[in-house]
């Protein structure tokens, strides 16, 4: 079976890229936009995998990120958080709250496939 993605991303240049590279992989990714509902979201999709973009309306991806590590049913899913910024305090929250990597953007394709093949635990 397939594994699923859930990109928690609202630019959409950026949903269409990740959707692109890792569709062509033979991951079903499905994406939503806004902070406020993505918990809600996630327990709904139910997802092998969490791609979590920093910067988010209505709720930031470390709040996410937070609430989802203090939830006994979400706490192991692994989240790869995305941030435009890369500053060494993101990487530190990000790490603090428990994300199971980090990446800045722009990315490359082969970085992106990498970080979630090895989420995933399908090797590099």
């Amino acid at each position: 079976m397939d594994k699923h993605v859930l990109l928690i991303e609202d630019e959409p240049n950026i949903i269409e890229a990740i959707r692109f590279i890792l569709s062509r992989e033979g991951w079903q990714v499905s994406s939503h936009a806004d902070g406020t509902t993505a918990l809600a979201r996630i327990r709904d999709a139910a997802p092998d995998l969490i791609i979590l973009d920093v910067m988010l309306p209505g709720q930031s991806g470390f709040d996410i990120l937070h609430d989802l590590r203090s939830d006994a049913g979400l706490a192991a899913l692994p989240v790869l958080m995305l941030t435009a910024k890369g500053q060494p305090r993101d990487r530190d929250l990000a790490e603090r709250y428990g994300a199971s990597r980090f990446m800045t953007k722009p990315f490359s394709n082969a970085e992106m496939l990498e970080a979630v093949r090895q989420l995933l635990g399908q090797g590099a």
